[in-house]
């Protein structure tokens, strides 16, 4: 699958059907599901996992993780933020072969899932 069809295939993810046990008391949606099968990006959800241990993360309901990837070079920026854009992490991802440009996921009552789903 392209980048393009990735990205286009990603839109019609709307609500999900199913959750997919990831972790212990972490789930994916059918889009984020969908996503790291495809992107070949389960790293992307252990670093969301990771994260939950920190304090300052975990007691945040509303989490937004941005991942921007400069495609030339391989390299990605992740940025962990509160639903009012208050950055809690950020993390250099020195090499990826992650596919899309950006990419944004939201994790909530510890489910994973894109902004279309929510």
């Amino acid at each position: 699958m392209t980048p393009q069809e990735l990205e286009q295939q990603l839109h019609y993810f709307t609500g999900s059907s199913a959750y997919y046990p990831l972790y212990p008391q972490m789930k994916l949606t059918d889009g984020t599901k969908f996503l790291c099968e495809q992107a070949k990006c389960f790293w992307l959800m252990d670093i969301i996992w990771s994260y939950q241990t920190l304090a300052k993360v975990r007691i945040e309901p509303f989490q937004v993780y941005t991942l921007t990837v400069d495609l030339e070079k391989q390299e990605g920026i992740l940025v962990c933020s509160d639903e009012n854009e208050n950055v809690l992490r950020k993390q250099t991802i020195p090499y990826t072969d992650f596919p899309l440009e950006s990419i944004k996921v939201y994790y909530i009552d510890r489910i994973s899932l894109l902004p279309s789903e929510y």
